[in-house]
């Protein structure tokens, strides 16, 4: 399914600017600016990744229901752990931040928390691409 690539490649493309990009950005910026700034960010990038996220687990949890596969398996455990860490890890770390509460530190804990899910992802598009690939 080519649109689940496109999707994969998609979050691979974005999670490494916002690892090599935007997060290491925030700890540039000052407590008051970073909070006011990070209201805007979060909206925005809310626009683009929500529909890119549940796009992907839509997909491959179907492809996993049509056909059962280790790759897509393992695809899918993957997706579920990047889910885990952006609601459970991510977000806390972002309504900090949004509050105003230990912003500079948690600024720093993205950065962290984020190579989890840049390696997840990662690892997905790279399973869907050699599976893709595999079968064409």
């Amino acid at each position: 399914m080519a649109i689940k690539i496109l999707i994969d490649f998609g979050l691979v493309i974005l999670i490494w600017m916002t690892q090599l990009v935007v997060y290491p950005s925030f700890t540039h910026f000052s407590s008051q600016d970073l909070v006011r700034w990070h209201e805007k960010y979060t909206t925005a990038i809310s626009i683009l990744v929500m529909p890119l996220m549940i796009g992907q687990l839509v997909l491959h949890s179907y492809d996993l229901a049509v056909t059962f596969t280790w790759y897509r398996t393992i695809a899918f455990v993957l997706i579920l752990l990047a889910w885990i860490n952006t609601f459970f890890y991510a977000v806390p770390l972002h309504n900090r931040i949004s509050v105003g509460s230990d912003v500079c530190r948690s600024a720093k804990n993205l950065v962290v928390i984020n190579w989890y899910r840049t390696a997840l992802w990662s690892l997905v598009f790279a399973i869907g691409l050699f599976e893709y690939l595999r079968r064409s």
